[in-house]
């Protein structure tokens, strides 16, 4: 079992910056990949960012530039900049360890607006 908490959400300007973070707790040791999505209202949950247990990343196209993820044993985290209105959504943290399960956070909601 591995347990996620997210944090870091919160409300910002276009333009601004924000950091999220997830904490994982469990049998880290079995964390493979660690990625973001991120759901907006009334949408489908989409892929964010993912990082490999050897540091290999991969974006969404649209944020690729502006947000970086960085992983550090137990935690991953999004920097996140340049932020735009369209990157308002609940942010969810998910895990998926070497026998293929997939584990995932509370969710922490982001919002860009002026």
């Amino acid at each position: 079992q591995v347990q996620l908490v997210e944090s870091g959400g919160g409300l910002v300007q276009p333009g601004g910056s924000l950091r999220l973070s997830c904490a994982a707790s469990g049998s880290i040791s079995s964390i493979n990949v660690m990625n973001w999505y991120r759901q907006a209202p009334g949408k489908e949950r989409e892929f964010v960012a993912v990082i490999t247990r050897s540091g290999g990343t991969n974006y969404r196209e649209s944020v690729r530039g502006r947000i970086t993820i960085s992983r550090d044993d137990a935690k991953v985290n999004l920097q996140m900049n340049s932020l735009k209105p369209e990157d308002t959504a609940v942010y969810y943290c998910n895990v998926l360890t070497y026998q293929t399960i997939s584990y995932w956070g509370q969710g922490t909601q982001v919002t860009v607006s002026s």
